[in-house]
């Protein structure tokens, strides 16, 4: 068939509908488009995801698809393969496939074809087929109120043979435009750090293999315009939701094709489909943006829709880690609680040290009961003082680890994933509990269920501080990953459902398992054991490409960091951490009275803009200068914002010059306001910065194209200005 006859098949196809649906389906939310031609042959092809298309008829969506067909070319195949919702060598993709498997070696390539397609305004399922191979697909593709595009896959083994999965990929289109690369990598105290590079011919693939997303791993792995920065450029991301190993990767092809692709990573083995059984990959979510703020905008919006999201005030937290460490000492902890409540904490959180024969991190995990040496009369008189202060308490767990110097480990050694009867390397002095293990299982929830009943205890810190590697079950002797991440949820959702109120925060040796995956099974992540504020603005702003800020631990350290030996002022470590759900980590007992009030201000402030901070836009200016940090939250109904302009280092520029304001309503008047402005060496030749000696008002548009003359602020210093609508 000559490439012209192809072209006319296909218009006749999209202009005839077919017999039920037509040919080219428009999904359409959120000011997002999803346009999906499914005339075949093979699998349906996304002509476009991006921009609102508006409401062309059926002649303009066929026009479209039309616009985009290959010609064949000298050298290539003479039917040009088009990358379809699942690319496969069978229709002649030379690029990675979407789905590579066998049987024992047989039936390595499939040729899936569509057998059946339900679609509506937003929503667009494929049912496909390969009888040959004995395998049936379906595509499940949504678009949501918020713009973002969703997708699952599940394979379902019709053959009366074992089908060997090795991997089952979404596959996403990128404009010809995406030309730069940007992911994140990190290490533990330094998570979420930005990386970007050129998007050349070729792949660029970022796997994790530890079990868990880990430290280095990439939240998203976004493509876009040249330079695109938070404010502007075309850009295009996908995130998989899920808390074990995975893979994410960006390939462009010497055909022009250029795409997104997730999965699971699995491990040799791992996923063996038998007659009639069916895998399905974690969601793959997908989003895009005029930059990255309206990008994870939209990632937000999705996730506050939700309905198990947090609704009421984030309760500012007081972790007990950085206070004390194993220094349980009733009378303590009972002052720290003392302190704690006259500055206005809402929560307390018992840490780590409290369970039997917990004196450091050597020995103790798995033994899920109050150590009768340290609390001779149980966890109760601590925790009458708590919630007889008003707070909420909450406990510290470690439930997947163990140390071998425990009772549960002497017990149950084949408890513990290992491969071929060889215990893993020791990390942490802790090996990991195989939760696909039903007697493991079960023993982890009768032990947390115990202390739930027992005490009331409304909120759980699940830490998580360990890489898994050789993690196999000792029941089928085969790579355990992927059970055990199912299994993991099924704990959590179960002490949940015993425990109706119970909030549980997901914390990985800080931030090494942050996922919406897990997201969709607690309520915050802990986003990075460092609370220095100068290494946390960066943890904090690229954490939040994905997770807002009422999801997000952010807590005020004390005046010496603990993780990078650093001295900073309290104003510092308070306002970094206003953007996040604010708590403390620092022994405030001993704070002088001044101290005190300065503290209780600034949860003050926290308290009167939660509201604001948890439900309000995200937004970062793409500032010039490196040693400028300028952030904000923009109201849902851009009525009012609170901004941080950070002065991370020594500038090169004296004064620092502009601050423009991104977010606002560029036809509203608005009132800037500081809300804390250090006086810096104005004794020294420097006058007040003139703007801020009354209220000044500006529309947004000058608020955002001109903007305001920056303080003059020592370096790792901050100011805070609140923005209303006159």
């Amino acid at each position: 068939m000559s490439q012209h006859s192809a072209v006319v098949d296909l218009r006749t196809a999209v202009e005839a509908g077919g017999t039920d649906k037509p040919a080219v389906m428009h999904l359409r939310n959120g000011g997002t488009s999803v346009l999906v031609d499914t005339s075949g042959p093979g699998l349906p092809v996304i002509v476009h995801w991006g921009a609102d298309l508006g409401s062309p008829d059926s002649a303009g969506l066929a026009a479209m698809v039309l616009a985009t067909l290959p010609q064949r070319v000298s050298g290539g195949l003479d039917v040009p393969a088009r990358l379809s919702l699942l690319p496969l060598e069978a229709t002649g993709w030379q690029g990675t496939p979407g789905l590579t498997g066998s049987r024992s070696g047989r039936f390595f390539s499939p040729a899936l074809s569509v057998a059946a397609i339900e679609h509506t305004d937003s929503t667009l399922t494929v049912h496909a087929a390969d009888t040959t191979s004995a395998l049936a697909l379906r595509i499940d593709l949504a678009v949501d109120a918020a713009g973002v595009l969703s997708s699952v896959l599940t394979l379902t083994n019709t053959g009366d043979d074992h089908y060997d999965l090795a991997d089952l990929c979404v596959t996403l289109p990128l404009p010809t435009t995406a030309t730069e690369i940007l992911d994140t990598t990190g290490r533990h105290l330094r998570e979420r750090t930005p990386q970007r590079h050129d998007f050349t011919i070729g792949r660029h693939q970022r796997d994790s293999r530890k079990g868990r997303p880990g430290a280095d791993a990439t939240l998203l792995l976004a493509a876009g315009t040249p330079g695109f920065g938070f404010e502007r450029g075309q850009v295009h991301a996908l995130h998989l939701a899920s808390s074990g190993n995975h893979r994410l990767a960006a390939e462009k092809l010497i055909t022009g094709s250029s795409f997104l692709q997730a999965g699971e990573l699995l491990a040799a083995g791992e996923i063996r489909l038998a007659p009639g059984a069916e895998y399905s990959t974690p969601t793959v979510i997908a989003s895009w943006g005029d930059g990255l703020t309206e990008l994870s905008a939209r990632i937000h919006t999705r996730l506050r829709a939700r309905p198990t999201h947090p609704s009421g005030p984030r309760p500012v937290t007081l972790n007990t880690w950085e206070a004390v460490y194993f220094d349980h000492d009733l009378d303590r902890l009972t002052a720290l609680a003392d302190a704690a409540a006259r500055v206005g904490v809402e929560r307390y959180v018992l840490d780590d040290g409290w369970f039997h024969g917990r004196r450091d991190d050597t020995a103790g995990l798995g033994d899920w009961v109050v150590d009768a040496g340290v609390w001779p009369d149980g966890l109760g008189p601590l925790i009458d003082t708590v919630t007889g202060l008003g707070m909420q308490f909450g406990l510290w767990v470690e439930p997947e680890m163990v140390n071998p110097d425990s009772d549960l480990a002497r017990a149950h050694p084949d408890w513990m994933l290992q491969a071929a009867g060889r215990l893993p390397a020791l990390g942490r002095q802790q090996q990991v509990l195989d939760l696909s293990h039903p007697a493991a299982y079960a023993y982890l929830l009768e032990k947390l269920d115990a202390l739930l009943v027992e005490y009331p205890i409304g909120y759980l810190k699940w830490d998580h501080n360990r890489d898994l590697v050789d993690a196999g079950s000792t029941l089928t002797g085969t790579a355990a990953v992927h059970d055990n991440v199912l299994a993991l949820y099924a704990l959590l959702d179960e002490l949940k459902a015993r425990h109706p109120g119970l909030e549980i925060e997901s914390c990985a040796s800080g931030g090494a398992r942050v996922d919406l995956g897990i997201l969709d099974h607690t309520d915050r992540i802990w986003t990075s054991d460092c609370i220095d504020p100068i290494e946390r603005l960066t943890i904090q702003k690229y954490t939040g490409l994905l997770v807002p800020y009422e999801l997000m631990g952010a807590h005020i350290s004390g005046p010496v960091s603990h993780s990078t030996g650093r001295r900073h002022e309290l104003s510092l470590r308070a306002g970094v951490a206003l953007f996040g759900h604010l708590g403390i980590e620092w022994d405030i007992a001993s704070l002088t009275e001044d101290e005190c009030t300065e503290l209780s201000g600034w949860i003050a402030l926290y308290k009167a803009n939660r509201a604001l901070l948890h439900t309000g836009t995200s937004v970062h200016a793409d500032h010039p200068d490196p040693a400028v940090d300028l952030r904000g939250v923009v109201a849902a109904d851009r009525s009012r914002a609170l901004f941080v302009f950070t002065q991370v280092a020594a500038s090169q520029f004296y004064p620092v010059g502009a601050l423009r304001f991104p977010g606002l309503d560029d036809d509203r008047d608005y009132t800037v306001r500081p809300v804390f402005l250090e006086s810096t060496g104005t004794g020294n030749g420097q006058s007040p910065l003139p703007w801020s000696q009354r209220p000044l008002t500006l529309s947004g548009r000058a608020l955002r194209t001109i903007g305001l003359q920056g303080p003059v602020l020592f370096p790792e210093h901050l100011a805070v200005f609140e923005i209303t609508s006159a």
